[in-house]
Order: structure tokens, then sequence, then C-alpha cells
């Protein structure tokens, strides 16, 4: 008779996924449970909405990844950044709209599952949820031998949030005379690592470990800087001040991401030196031999979000942020479009 083989045998173990829970159970415990009526382990999430504070609710959801910037985790063995990442580039995209975010669930899929790594990931999940003031409602853990190389793995995530009707910001308001307000980012944030691995490991055949000078630490150091998480931020400035767009400065830089919030009249000024770039992205420059229009379509270049406001309140709003130990600057303005100009131009 032949052998009989199991599930194990192929590469997948049920005991240590279940084992996993157990430990993401206990884990999740940190997060924000408003409103989280069922625990982690069930088929689905349960979310008591309370809708009293809304006159007319509207639910925001968004999805993400982290994209390559895990391969550079990877390298480095250093896990406990990109689950902020995740929670990052998902709470960013509906807080541009005004949204309070509520609920977050992952997906995390590995070759081999290794238990301290998927609990080094989920703890920086629940770090980024703990920032954004959202629950983490639920998610999945995957097992998949064969589908990624030894050590690899991939992340996902999904957002929902909600805002009043009347208070979304869709960017209709903006018009000529708006002002620009950037805050910085915290670095490279989740976007155009394809390029920087090419250039850092190829190019320059650096070790992930390597400190270099021009950045004043480790590249791994650098490279592994979580992304910025503006939800509270932008939810207090909402508050007081009129905000009629918001850009997440994801891929594709400020070049692809702010025609996405202007009307087809508008057009974007951006005047170059008004605000401070780390030294990270000259370093890429540089070392790359790369043009100011591949920086400006691949990197925020230190510009996270962008807020087009009432020129009126721009410097007000710019020493509200900085009052809230946020770097900003006035970086350009709101012109009229010529038909068929550029939605965006630099000076």
């Amino acid at each position: 008779m032949t052998e009989s083989l199991t599930y194990k045998q192929a590469g997948v173990d049920i005991d240590k996924a279940n084992l996993l829970v157990d430990r993401i159970k206990q884990i999740t415990k940190k997060a924000p449970r408003s409103g989280v009526i069922a625990g982690i382990g069930g088929f689905s999430g349960l979310y008591s909405l309370d809708v009293n504070s809304y006159e007319d609710p509207v639910l925001v959801t968004s999805t993400d990844g982290v994209g390559t910037k895990l391969k550079v985790a990877c390298m480095a063995d250093k896990h406990d950044t990109v689950g902020i990442d995740l929670v990052a580039m998902c709470v960013n995209d509906i807080a541009v709209q005004g949204a309070k975010p509520l609920f977050f669930l992952d997906y995390l899929s590995m070759g081999t599952l290794k238990l301290e790594t998927a609990e080094t990931i989920i703890e920086g999940i629940v770090a980024g949820c703990t920032t954004a003031k959202c629950a983490l409602i639920g998610g999945e853990t995957a097992e998949m031998p064969g589908l990624y190389a030894p050590g690899d793995y991939d992340l996902a995530g999904f957002v929902v949030g909600i805002v009043d009707n009347a208070k979304i910001v869709d960017g209709s308001e903006i018009g000529v005379g708006h002002k620009l307000v950037g805050i910085a980012s915290s670095g490279l944030h989740s976007n155009g690592f394809s390029l920087v691995r090419k250039i850092c490991f190829e190019k320059l055949n650096l070790n992930i470990h390597d400190s270099v000078d021009a950045l004043g630490k480790t590249l791994a150091q650098e490279l592994l800087e979580p992304t910025k998480i503006y939800s509270e931020i932008l939810r207090h400035l909402l508050k007081d001040f009129p905000v009629h767009g918001i850009v997440h400065v994801t891929g594709g830089g400020i070049i692809e991401n702010v025609p996405r919030v202007l009307p087809a009249t508008c057009a974007a000024v951006i005047e170059e030196g008004t605000w401070e770039v780390p030294p990270v992205f000259q370093f890429l420059q540089d070392a790359g031999n790369l043009s100011a229009d591949v920086m400006r379509r691949t990197f925020n270049n230190g510009i996270g979000m962008i807020l087009a406001v009432p020129a009126a309140v721009a410097q007000n709003i710019v020493e509200f942020l900085k009052a809230m130990d946020e770097r900003a600057y006035v970086i350009g303005e709101i012109v009229a479009r010529e038909p068929g100009g550029a939605h965006v131009t630099w000076e």
C-alpha cells in the first residue's frame, strides 16, 4: 500500500495556523475595539455602526498593499513596520475624503508560515490601527507553498470608514486662487520601491545594513521608515478650517495624484524649493541619475498630503499643523487651466 499523504507534507501546517490565530487574538486586544461585536477567529467580523453623530452617513472604503517594500523588509529580516505601512496606505486614501476610519482587515500570505514573522507583522498592523483609531476586526493568514520564493510573503489590507454626506471632501469647490498646503512625509512611504531597489542593490551593490553617509543612517533604517498616517491630523484640521480638496501623494507622485481632485477648469502650480526635501530623495536622484520628471512621477519627494484651501486660511493652517508638530508649507496655488493644458506645472 502507498503511504497516506497529509496536508502538512504538502506544505500547509494547520496546527501552526491555529496557533497563530490564538496569538493574534491576544495581539488585537491592543487595538481600538469600539463598535466591534465579535472577536477574531470567526468566519466574518461584526461591527455595530453608530450613526447618531451623522445626518446622512456615507461609508467610504479603500484597499491597498505595501508593494515591493516587502522585499526590503525580507532582506533586512525586519517586519515590525510594514504593518504600519499597510494601514497607512489604506486609511490615508479614505481620510482625503474626510472619512473617519472605523475598521480594518488584513490579508497575509506566506509560502511557509513563520509564526514569529507573522506575529511581528500583525503587531505592526495593530500599531497602525491604534494610530488611526480604527479597529482591527479580522483578516486572513494563508500558507501557500510553492507560490512564493523562500522567505517572501504578500500583505494587503482593506478599510471601511464613515463621513457625513455634507462633509465629503471631493474637490468640487476648488477654485482659482486657492493655495496648496503640503504636509511633510516621513520619507519614501511605500511607493517607488522597485526603482529604489534597482538603484541601491543593483547599481550601487549596497547591503541592506550598510550605513550611508548621505542619509546618516543605515539603508534599512531609511527604507523601512513607515508611511505616515494622516487620518487623525486631517480629522482635527477639518473641524476648524475649510479644506476643499485633499491629495494623498502615493504612486505617481504629485504630478499624477493632484489632478485626481482638480476640477477640469483648474490646474496646480507647484513652487519648487518651498519645502524641505529629505536627504533620501537627493541620494536616489544622484545615485540613479534620475531626471526631475522621473523623481516627480515616482516619489512623494517629502510631501505626503496636499490640501487645496482658500488663500485667506492657508497660513493659518500651516501654523495649526506646526502646533501639532507637523511640518507644513504653502507649496503652490490653483490657476485657470488652458484647454488641453497640463494639470500640474512647476515653477
